[in-house]
């Protein structure tokens, strides 16, 4: 591993609106000269809470990949959501964030701290050490942790034992040290403090909610899973959404990054879902919400989670929107049939233009039932017909694929996740309560959306770093395996309430903000409360469990599955319960339909046999090539010498074993 400097941002000045910290861009004594121990320790907590958040929101969407719930038409993401041939282009940004933008900077912030006795800035540097070091655990298995932000440019890794129990160490002193009293003259925390405005008792409530999530990593090691420890630690974490903590993101600035020249205000999960056009809900995910259980009932979330785009446009004298329909994507298909991708390729969902005028396409199909399909799926529009050519006029106001290839011709249904931000649309004139994708300018003066957006990836959207119903189905897991059907139910309840609660704030929070209306005065469904009605249409569906007899562990991992969206810990569960394999405890399979595609091409990658074969499913990441396989390969090959394999991300992790001894097993030689 290269020798990371520290590094901060200095130059920028963002209103972020919150009033704790309207001070807190000035960050050195002398900014002409700045230097790692002179910078004022409230300074440093907000830059550390945003590259947490951005180093998060890039494993949250890549590990959302391998999750099944989203699919990407670039080669390094479809290698996690299609064809599994994991690629270690996916491997860097992770790490590079967390070591050059994080973990140095904790490592000043607690020692400025201790000098001051500013125990709870101690606290909050406790909190990230674990917070990263538990994400890059879950990622990479073995990597630098003991000798990690040491100066060292060549530090020897830790294995996963190690990384974990020094993680949970972290959160003791942290809550310990959050109990205690600041000296006197010492800025309070919440001079600093983005996530929580400084209440001392919510990081305390998510010092204990991330030691349950830790500790139901444990699940399968009988010697260390302690079901009481866990709901001991609940009793003591969030007990409602007002505990949740949270990342906000904002619209506000054009000023980006400057080591990926992203937006610096928004949300970490939008600079990578949201931020292109690559991007598209997967099959499995979709099915969910339209068909939990085979209920047939679609879930009142899904409209605000799985974007659309406008269709049948008719535009007025003016060239303004006057008529349209709305048309809600589709799931792209990696898991099942996947008709489109077996013809078109993996990769090859294309992204949609706007006409500004009339345009016709002319498409050669020589196949007759596939010519014919086609004509039938015109839906209006009008065509001709020579031979093998059909021509296919597309109104000006469409939205439409710009290729010749009849196989891309219905791509429109596969509507991107992309939203609009200030520093990224490109559209002058976009205000910051218009995040919907525009895909031209023109499209934008006409009111022409091309996608709404995701509730979770919008750069406004709150990146939740530990909330309520996260807890509640960590605790309806616990009750389940301790065979407490009662309050396993209760609590299984509890936190598919908590999130249609905590969507049905922000949702009415964007509405209140004038987010659901553009310019063109088009009024934006998605980005407006949910329908009360249709919730409890769905509460009382055959979608929702009715009964704690009728309780699945399925039942509970899937709506976790639905609430958590993009993020790690629905990767860390499907390693949990070994994915669709049905073999663990006597829970059957816990998340039915996840597979192998027939795109799949990743035999080097997860050399498995079958689904009850550790090695068939994606277990970690490769390391970053460069920094621990080239420049640390020593260090790195003496602890696990098959680092560099192929197959390496089939390998478990520590905690993805039943036994030390499977685990240390693996990394021998």
């Amino acid at each position: 591993m290269k020798n990371l400097k520290y590094i901060i941002i200095l130059g920028s000045i963002i209103i972020l609106g919150s009033t704790s910290c309207k001070k807190w861009l000035d960050v050195n004594r002398d900014p002409d000269n700045p230097n790692n121990t002179s910078v004022l320790i409230q300074n440093r907590v907000p830059w550390i809470e945003h590259f947490y958040q951005y180093t998060a929101g890039v494993t949250n969407y890549r590990t959302a990949l391998q999750a099944g719930v989203y699919y990407s038409n670039t080669g390094a993401g479809n290698s996690f959501s299609t064809t599994w041939q994991c690629s270690t282009a996916n491997s860097t940004t992770p790490y590079q964030t967390w070591f050059v933008e994080v973990s140095s900077n904790i490592v000043d912030l607690y020692n400025s701290a201790q000098k001051q006795g500013a125990y709870h800035y101690m606290a909050v540097a406790d909190v990230f050490s674990a917070l990263g070091y538990m994400e890059m655990l879950d990622l990479y298995g073995e990597m630098p942790y003991t000798q990690a932000g040491t100066g060292n440019p060549s530090p020897k890794p830790d294995d996963g034992k190690t990384i974990f129990n020094g993680c949970m160490a972290k959160l003791n002193e942290a809550i310990s040290l959050f109990s205690k009293t600041q000296g006197v003259g010492v800025p309070s925390l919440a001079q600093g403090d983005l996530w929580n405005g400084g209440d001392i008792s919510k990081w305390i409530k998510l010092c204990y909610g991330l030691k349950a999530r830790y500790m139901l990593k444990l699940s399968k090691k009988a010697d260390l899973f302690n079901p009481d420890s866990i709901l001991y630690c609940l009793s003591k974490g969030p007990q409602s959404n007002a505990d949740n903590t949270i990342g906000p993101g904002f619209n506000n600035s054009t000023v980006t990054d400057y080591l990926y020249g992203d937006p610096v205000v928004t949300n970490g999960n939008f600079d990578y879902a949201a931020y292109g056009n690559s991007i598209r809900i997967s099959q499995y995910y979709y099915n969910l919400l339209t068909n939990m259980n085979g209920s047939g009932v679609v879930d009142p979330r899904m409209s605000k989670i799985v974007p659309a785009s406008m269709a049948n446009v008719t535009l007025d004298g003016s060239g303004k929107v006057s008529s349209y329909t709305w048309n809600r994507a589709i799931g792209v298909d990696s898991y099942d049939a996947a008709t489109r991708l077996l013809k078109g390729g993996p990769t090859s969902i294309q992204t949609a233009s706007y006409a500004t005028a009339n345009k016709d396409i002319k498409y050669t199909i020589a196949n007759a039932t596939d010519r014919a399909n086609f004509i039938a799926a015109q839906q209006g529009r009008q065509y001709t017909v020579n031979g093998n050519d059909v021509t296919v006029t597309y109104p000006a106001g469409s939205i439409y694929i710009n290729s010749t290839n009849y196989l891309y011709a219905g791509d429109t249904a596969y509507v991107n996740m992309r939203s609009g931000a200030l520093a990224t649309s490109g559209i002058a004139d976009q205000p910051a309560n218009d995040v919907n994708w525009y895909p031209s300018a023109d499209a934008y003066h006409a009111g022409v959306i091309g996608s709404t957006g995701s509730f979770q990836v919008r750069p406004v959207s709150d990146q939740e770093i530990l909330t309520y119903h996260e807890m509640c189905f960590i605790k309806a897991e616990v009750y389940m395996r301790k065979g407490d059907k009662a309050n396993a139910y209760a609590a299984y309840r509890a936190g598919i309430q908590a999130d249609l609660d905590m969507m049905q704030a922000k949702l009415t929070q964007w509405q209140a903000a004038g987010y659901d209306k553009n310019a063109a005065g088009v009024t934006i469904p998605d980005m407006e409360p949910m329908n009360q009605n249709d919730i409890n249409a769905y509460l009382a569906s055959n979608a929702v469990a009715q009964s704690p007899g009728a309780l699945t562990m399925s039942d509970i991992m899937l709506q976790k599955y639905i609430a958590l969206g993009c993020s790690i810990e629905n990767y860390n569960d499907m390693r949990r319960f070994d994915y669709s394999a049905g073999d663990v405890g006597n829970f059957g399979v816990v998340y039915p339909g996840y597979q192998r595609g027939p795109l799949f091409t990743g035999q080097a990658q997860l050399t498995g046999g079958s689904p009850t074969d550790p090695r068939y499913w994606m277990r970690r990441w490769h390391l970053p090539p460069t920094y621990e396989i080239n420049y640390n390969s020593v260090n790195t090959l003496a602890l696990n010498p098959h680092a560099n394999d192929p197959n390496i991300w089939s390998m478990p992790i520590w905690w993805d074993c039943a036994t030390d001894a499977q685990y240390y097993g693996y990394l021998k030689k």
